[in-house]
């Protein structure tokens, strides 16, 4: 039995055979055609591309028409690349001038893209690699007439493995009997994983070298909900999993129901539960699931498009399918949260050597006022349409906080000198994810409109440890006590102080750790959609005096493993059948 750790896409648990997606590439020989069959290279040459592009379009639409715009907009740099008369004459000089196959000449010119790519350090860049590799297959396969794996006649459901997956080959899953998915690779902004959150099924991705570990046939169980993946399981672990998948499938449609139910605790106290989106049309989603309105709209995916920034008007319009899709909750949008690790790295002339602790977030918001000012006008703008709040993400100082707000004003006085109305009284607020400000809590109180604790960074930064790098995940934990301290005090505080105070991060979505946010004092908490019927089944099986119990005695420990397994049994006892 192999066991791995990895990091969870989608949340769930699958049992199924495994399908390994080999990532081998057409062996294409060097062949050279006579003078009298350069045309007919040519001419196979024109209909390869013709169907690649059709083929990228049509898999768009769809997209375009079950996932939304955003998710369609992965294929937009596909498009791009294949109607580029450049890289089409370059492939057409070697079978004309060179007198190759067409084949080995999309090969060709292809790894040399491909090779341009590699030369990149940028994770933004290295996306681009498989991009290519994506438009490579494309083009080879119309060019020779071949088919790679063919995941749409699947006959039985499957666990799908492999070191990595295309955007084609993710988009492709929704009309497969592919059960979950299993992958080596993968970071939390890839386009891979953006459209397996669209897809909806569990999924592991970081897990290394899985795909090297397991082979076609092997049993292979997927717990997301646990971030494991489990090859060639015993006798015992396999039936305890399928107790787990079948009270899985019995849960979600229990937790169906409980989208029309308020939030309310067993002695009546109501707690908020709102969503965390990435795109526009996911605020929709939220509503199905019953959440209050948007917590965190994380602009930045606005701007990992592949066409780059988006402009003031296509922000405007992103934002106002936001809110309308809230049904007049309130939404809350956090500032870009672009880091050199994402996005800003290509734009710099020297790399960081340590992305996480440079020029990010609100800090490269305020070196680049311009592209900053065109967000906030663009929020701004959207104002009027519904119960909007803006928040400014990493402040780790008053003077940072202070320098945003001036800026939100400059653009307020821009637009109403344009004769463009706005809400002058929008709640402005901070994400709370450093120690400095979590330490300066009492001062910021005074100068915010509410605080979002953002514990995805917060922890990270507290525990001293890399979130996105499986090899120490096991040091990353909402349990430790001083997480749990810095917690309690900042909610304390800003309870006294009278200011708004929710938690936004992935923290608030896992069950284990309900009870206990109750018990701190927190009334406000933003989640996945998909975690929302679970989150809430549990609030309303609890007492405010009885989360204060729990949360004190959380609070007594000095290790996380005492945190977890308390937490764990209290959570059991009052959901003792749930899988989750």
């Amino acid at each position: 039995m192999d066991i791995l750790r990895g990091i969870a896409v989608t949340p769930g648990v699958a049992i199924g055979e495994a399908m390994i997606l080999e990532a081998a590439d057409y062996r294409i020989p060097y062949r050279t055609v006579a003078d009298d069959e350069v045309e007919e290279e040519l001419a196979r040459l024109d209909a390869a591309f013709e169907k690649s592009i059709a083929g990228v379009i049509e898999q768009a639409e769809w997209l375009n028409a079950n996932l939304g715009r955003d998710a369609a907009r992965v294929f937009d740099w596909h498009v791009g690349v294949l109607k580029d008369p450049q890289l089409r004459k370059n492939i057409e000089t070697l079978v004309s001038e060179h007198k190759v196959s067409a084949a080995h000449a999309v090969s060709d010119v292809m790894r040399n893209y491909q090779r341009r790519f590699m030369q990149m350090t940028d994770p933004l860049l290295v996306e681009r690699i498989r991009d290519v590799q994506d438009i490579e297959r494309r083009l080879l396969r119309h060019t020779l007439g071949d088919q790679t794996e063919d995941l749409a006649h699947l006959k039985e459901p499957v666990i799908l493995v492999a070191h990595d997956l295309t955007p084609t080959q993710t988009a492709q899953l929704a009309a497969t009997k592919v059960a979950a998915v299993a992958l080596d690779s993968g970071a939390a902004t890839s386009h891979t994983a953006i459209l397996l959150r669209s897809w909806g099924r569990p999924g592991v991705i970081g897990l290394s070298d899985f795909s090297t570990r397991v082979s076609a046939g092997d049993t292979v169980i997927i717990d997301a909900t646990n971030q494991l993946v489990i090859a060639n399981p015993n006798r015992e672990t396999l039936q305890e999993y399928e107790g787990r998948a079948a009270r899985f499938g019995e849960l979600e449609h229990e937790l169906d129901e409980m989208a029309s139910l308020p939030a309310t605790t067993c002695d009546g106290e109501e707690i908020q539960l709102f969503c965390n989106v990435e795109f526009p049309h996911e605020a929709s989603i939220g509503a199905a699931k019953g959440a209050a309105g948007i917590g965190l709209y994380r602009t930045e995916f606005l701007f990992l498009r592949p066409e780059g920034a988006p402009s003031e008007d296509e922000q405007y319009e992103a934002y106002c399918e936001a809110i309308d899709g809230a049904n007049g909750g309130t939404v809350t949008i956090r500032t870009f949260d672009l880091g050199a690790d994402k996005y800003t790295q290509q734009r710099s002339y020297e790399q960081e050597r340590n992305p996480m602790l440079g020029l990010r977030s609100i800090r490269y918001s305020l070196q680049n006022l311009d592209m900053f000012k065109d967000q906030l006008r663009a929020i701004l703008r959207a104002s009027g349409r519904g119960q909007l709040r803006l928040m400014f993400p990493l402040i780790s100082s008053l003077m940072e906080f202070r320098q945003a707000k001036m800026t939100v004003y400059d653009a307020m006085e821009d637009l109403e000198e344009e004769g463009i109305a706005v809400a002058r009284d929008i709640p402005i607020g901070m994400m709370l994810e450093t120690p400095s400000a979590a330490i300066q809590i009492k001062e910021f109180c005074r100068e915010v409109n509410f605080v979002s604790i953002g514990t995805n960074d917060l922890i990270q930064y507290l525990l001293a440890v890399d979130r996105g790098n499986e090899r120490v995940s096991q040091f990353y934990t909402p349990s430790h006590p001083a997480v749990l301290r810095v917690l309690r005090d900042v909610v304390k505080t800003c309870t006294r102080s009278g200011v708004s105070c929710s938690l936004c991060g992935e923290m608030a979505g896992q069950p284990l750790y309900t009870v206990f946010l109750l018990g701190i004092g927190l009334r406000e908490l933003s989640m996945a959609p998909a975690n929302i019927p679970e989150v809430k089944k549990l609030i309303r099986l609890v007492s405010i005096p009885q989360t204060q119990r729990i949360a004190r005695r959380a609070l007594s420990f000095d290790t996380e493993r005492q945190v977890t397994n308390y937490l764990r049994d209290e959570t059991r006892k009052l959901l003792p059948d749930d899988p989750i």
